[in-house]
């Protein structure tokens, strides 16, 4: 259990530490400000020394800034068109677990790619192609 309680929480470390990178970015931030803004709100010079209430303070400051997280929002038509089709599934009572996480790991074993932002247009197809033959067949009539 403790291993599992510690994998989660380096999971949400992994994810904040890119949302502030992200940030960063989307908020045009030099090098020289960043780590500036880093040191005025948790006292490190670099993001990879912040605490869980660090990297809080900082994501909330980088809201305050103007900057807004859409990691909820499908990135690209891919990806919309990948859930699409999960959730045709969804509708025909083919997924006994339609979450993201299954999701996920659908395209894992069908891609071998842990995210569906990392697919290539091939790898993209091949998901597409694979959701698509699995609707087609459940809506054959038998």
């Amino acid at each position: 259990m403790a291993t599992r309680a510690l994998g989660t929480g380096d999971q949400l470390r992994k994810r904040e530490l890119a949302q502030i990178h992200l940030a960063k970015a989307a908020l045009q931030m030099d090098d020289d400000g960043y780590r500036a803004m880093l040191w005025t709100i948790a006292r490190v010079r670099s993001a990879a020394d912040l605490d869980w209430t660090g990297r809080k303070r900082v994501l909330d400051h980088m809201v305050k800034c103007g900057w807004k997280n859409n990691a909820k929002r499908p990135a690209d038509p891919v990806s919309r068109k990948i859930r699409s089709q999960w959730l045709t599934l969804r509708d025909l009572g083919a997924l006994t677990d339609p979450s993201e996480k299954a999701l996920r790991s659908f395209v894992k074993r069908t891609a071998g790619v842990e995210r569906m932002e990392w697919l290539t247009a091939s790898q993209a197809a091949t998901v597409i192609e694979a959701l698509k033959a699995w609707v087609a067949r459940l809506e054959t009539p038998k």
